[in-house]
């Protein structure tokens, strides 16, 4: 589970970033409202953490954008400011909570696995491309009923393949949502996951499901048997 927070204040932001680590979840912080807004908009998260008073787009701008384009991830707001209209406001806007500054961080804890519940209860139970199937729940990989084992790593590339499937996925993109870093030119690690991926998938299979696409990246889509 990956969560994303825009939070300006230092003290707070790194409160929040070492207790959700600690319970398990993967963070990303960010501390300015446009820098928020573009991982929010970029990023895949399945819970974002939002503050409203923040320095260059505030909370309501950033919730109005993601509900714009589409982006239905809930939305908890954390404020200082409590007035009724506020929470009121936000709610209209499409967030699914808002907590009030000062908070009990065991509060914060249950709201955000309450949401990321209801979140889970509207994502599929799994993905599916011709006969390769990828079961969340359970965390399992089969191809024409035969099971593929996988690495973490490798469940969440082919995760992200399926969930973007007849996409071309760069190598950028792919460095950022399953490594969660920069991609960088003298690094072959999407390379390498990819190649291990297409062993297990597509070897002794057909169609042969990833394709790449020379000078952009990476596509999950059955083309027929090559």
């Amino acid at each position: 589970m990956k969560i994303l927070i825009v939070e300006d204040e230092p003290k707070t932001g790194a409160y929040l970033n070492q207790g959700l680590q600690e319970a398990g979840f993967v963070v990303d912080l960010a501390a300015h409202g446009i820098d928020g807004q573009h991982r929010a908009l970029s990023g895949s998260y399945d819970l974002i953490i939002l503050d409203v008073m923040l320095p260059g787009l505030d909370g309501w701008a950033i919730l109005q954008s993601l509900r714009a384009a589409g982006h239905q991830e809930p939305v908890l707001f954390l404020t200082a400011r409590d007035q009724v209209s506020d929470r009121v406001k936000g709610l209209e806007l499409g967030a699914d909570d808002y907590l009030v500054k000062p908070f009990a961080f065991a509060e914060l804890l249950a709201r955000a696995r309450t949401l990321l519940r209801r979140g889970r209860a509207r994502e599929p139970e799994s993905l599916q491309l011709a006969d390769l199937e990828l079961d969340l729940l359970r965390r399992r990989a089969t191809r024409s009923g035969r099971r593929i084992e996988l690495t973490a790593k490798e469940f969440a590339l082919l995760e992200l393949f399926l969930r973007r499937a007849g996409e071309v996925l760069s190598r950028s993109y792919i460095a950022s949502q399953v490594w969660d870093m920069n991609f960088d030119s003298d690094t072959n690690v999407v390379e390498v996951a990819i190649r291990r991926l297409r062993a297990k998938i597509d070897d002794g299979f057909e169609p042969k499901l990833i394709q790449t696409v020379r000078g952009m990246g990476y596509v999950l889509e059955a083309r027929g048997a090559s």
